[in-house]
């Protein structure tokens, strides 16, 4: 196992009715900006929740932050907080409004150009407003941890930063939010903490026995729960077990010790970025190919893989990561996921546009032993093309 340090200093409230106990996570005097997305917080109950909770706190809202949080956008809500004299966020909704707060809390306190935030991966973050978050759509598990991605359209960039500074002050995570997802968002849900898990897991052996087994855990459960959300919407044993699956599996609690991949990440983001793809999307098309072109450097994982998490016992090494990267796209196919960019009315005609893009945002060391070079990427997306 590899030295590591961990810190992560987020409190977590979870279970149904707990968005009434923001009432003592928040400041009493606190001038309170309440961020949300396009306005679902007000259809499902969750928006008048959180203004009784807040009670007599001065409270001013920022709506419309976008799926795939717009850096102008965010702009425009962190010189709010300074106009309004915020000293306090409230992020309400999924991992997108929760990483576009992240930002905004950066870029309030932030004296220079807020794109450099970005372009600097964060280390330029000395001081950000304190913020707290009520999870309506698990997914990205950006409730607990430092980590958050931006886009800026005009670019056509789609860019990750990270800070001990943003960790959420606490996050309340209530199933119940959730029931009222609409199936795409429900497979996406499914889908990205899968992958989150992957990065962290699939690469090569370190001797760390205990990340494994807890991812290897995390996967299980979402395979066992993941149809049963589609099937029975308001199971709310099926919907806390994802939602603290989601959590659990970026939260830096597996992925400590341990060598990490985030190739696919990194890929998938330029996917979204250039032609609009959802994020879990992106996953579900590049992990396969990406698990196929690597596979002789990943084999002892995904023969592990392999035997812990979908029983696969016979055949070789190599035929027992073929069958379980065979597995996986599967799961992801089955539960409604385009597994190849034809899926997505994409060809060939793409990957030298994205590979542009990708030595533009200097992703050509990526990987666990940073080898995935422009090339490799190449490869990874004529692999996942169209069905072979």
């Amino acid at each position: 196992m590899n030295n590591f340090s961990f810190y992560n200093p987020t409190k977590i409230i979870f279970g149904a009715k707990q968005i009434a106990a923001i009432s003592k996570e928040v400041p009493a005097n606190a001038r309170v900006m309440l961020a949300y997305g396009g306005g679902s917080i007000k259809k499902n109950g969750v928006y008048d929740q959180i203004i009784a909770a807040l009670g007599d706190r001065l409270v001013s809202e920022f709506s419309g932050i976008e799926a795939n949080p717009e850096y102008e956008t965010l702009v425009r809500a962190a010189k709010q907080v300074q106009t309004d004299n915020i000293d306090f966020i409230l992020a309400a909704g999924g991992g997108s409004v929760i990483d576009g707060v992240k930002f905004i809390a950066a870029a309030a306190h932030y004296e220079g150009d807020p794109w450099e935030i970005m372009t600097k991966g964060g280390k330029v973050v000395k001081s950000a407003v304190p913020f707290g978050a009520v999870l309506t759509l698990p997914a990205t598990g950006s409730e607990m941890n430092s980590g958050s991605v931006v886009t800026r359209s005009e670019y056509k960039a789609k860019l990750p930063f990270g800070s001990p500074l943003v960790y959420p002050v606490f996050s309340v995570l209530d199933p119940t939010t959730t029931y009222t997802l609409p199936v795409r968002q429900v497979i996406n849900g499914v889908i990205d903490p899968f992958v989150h898990v992957m990065e962290q897991y699939m690469t090569y052996p370190v001797g760390a026995h205990l990340q494994d087994r807890l991812a290897e855990a995390i996967l299980q459960t979402l395979i066992d729960v993941g149809p049963q959300a589609l099937a029975e919407p308001e199971n709310y044993e099926v919907r806390a077990n994802i939602m603290w699956c989601a959590t659990m599996a970026l939260n830096g609690l597996i992925g400590v010790g341990v060598p990490q991949d985030w190739s696919t990440h990194m890929i998938g983001h330029e996917l979204t970025a250039l032609y609009g793809l959802d994020h879990a999307q992106t996953l579900a098309v590049v992990l396969p190919a990406n698990l196929r072109v690597r596979k002789a450097d990943k084999l002892a994982k995904l023969a592990q893989y392999a035997e812990r998490v979908w029983g696969i016992t016979e055949g070789s090494d190599e035929e027992k990561a073929e069958a379980a990267i065979a597995k996986t796209e599967e799961f992801f196919f089955n539960l409604g996921a385009g597994t190849r960019l034809e899926h997505y009315d994409l060809d060939s005609s793409v990957i030298d546009t994205i590979i542009k893009q990708l030595e533009s945002h200097h992703m050509v060391k990526l990987g666990e032993k940073q080898d995935v070079t422009p090339d490799v990427s190449r490869a990874i997306l004529q692999r996942a093309l169209a069905d072979s």
